[in-house]
């Protein structure tokens, strides 16, 4: 079976690329002039050239494959929708709908984010049924804005007759993180930069676990189900302490209040607002920082598709591997 991918140079798509080959299907990625790809030579793809913005390069990618992957995106913690969020994460999934119906592609997988799901009400984690309640928590930044909207475009395609599917992965952790994004957190944690936790906590997850349950909600999946491809609902002081145990560093030592994280929040708001650039935090980062309500169940996903969950011990710790193999630490 022929499958392409969108976004193969990131953690989720290299890592489905791994999948897809190891299980013995053809891998077709699309890739821009300037992506880094080096750390997937060792994986038997064929790259093809393609933009987002570029419908007609994205259905000769896309021609005679039995699934695409629609897993490009763009990550960013400003608050607000900017233009490259909405090209990338709104426009660059209509231009991928239509290449998928030009190419005759059979199904589409598209990942999502637990961002376009909802935030828990009672404490209890949130399904796939919980409504989207981001802006009403003043938690609707311009990452979670663009990729609801994105999801709603796939949801109305599928009403319009596409066979797609829709998954939802929460915070991943593992190895192809070339850029790095989850990484990151190690990385800062590896550098001793990060001084403290805060109250709030995520739902965290190994990628392999993820990319194994996108290939299942193209084998099994229903045409326009979400299903959500979580972990562990865990505190983030937790996550740090296990992150800086396995990189062999002392963990953060204290508690941040959240009034003193809002304060340097504001200086991150004047800073995004000045520079045009992403801050490494603002108000809206510690809004997550500190929320208890981003907890997700992947119960449909075990009860339909056969999904599993791994412990994230082995994941952060193939992660820092990885990192350290390609000089990030």
């Amino acid at each position: 079976m022929l499958a392409a991918i969108t976004g193969a140079s990131g953690l989720v798509g290299g890592n489905l690329a791994v999948a897809l080959a190891n299980a013995g299907h053809t891998v077709r990625a699309t890739k821009r002039a300037n992506s880094r790809v080096k750390q997937l030579e060792a994986v038997p793809i064929e790259w093809v050239d393609a933009d987002l913005d570029d419908r007609a390069s994205l259905a000769r990618a896309f021609a005679g494959a039995d699934a695409v992957f629609h897993c490009a995106a763009l990550v960013s913690v400003r608050k607000k929708p900017t233009a490259a969020l909405i090209k990338t994460n709104v426009d660059g999934t209509r231009n991928v709908l239509d290449a998928v119906r030009e190419a005759g592609v059979k199904r589409l997988v598209h990942c999502s984010t637990v961002a376009a799901i909802g935030l828990s009400d009672d404490g209890r984690p949130c399904d796939e049924t919980a409504p989207w309640n981001f802006a009403e928590r003043g938690m609707d930044d311009g990452y979670a804005t663009t990729k609801y909207q994105s999801q709603r475009l796939v949801e109305d395609a599928v009403r319009a007759g596409m066979d797609a599917v829709i998954v939802n992965p929460t915070f991943m952790f593992g190895p192809y993180d070339a850029r790095p994004s989850s990484g990151e957190l190690i990385v800062q944690i590896a550098k001793r930069k990060v001084p403290g936790w805060s109250d709030g906590g995520n739902n965290f997850v190994d990628v392999r676990d993820v990319v194994r349950g996108m290939i299942l909600a193209w084998e099994k999946g229903r045409a326009g189900e979400r299903y959500i491809l979580g972990g562990h609902n865990t505190r983030y002081r937790d996550i740090l302490n296990t992150i800086a145990r396995i990189v062999g560093v002392p963990p953060p030592r204290w508690r941040i209040p959240r009034s003193l994280a809002t304060i340097g929040g504001w200086f991150g708001d004047v800073r995004e607002w000045l520079t045009d650039g992403d801050p490494r935090l603002n108000t809206m980062t510690v809004r997550y920082a500190y929320s208890r309500e981003f907890q997700f169940s992947s119960d449909k996903a075990v009860r339909e598709l056969g999904y599993t969950i791994s412990p994230i011990e082995p994941a952060i710790t193939d992660a820092v591997a990885w990192l350290r193999a390609n000089g990030t630490m």
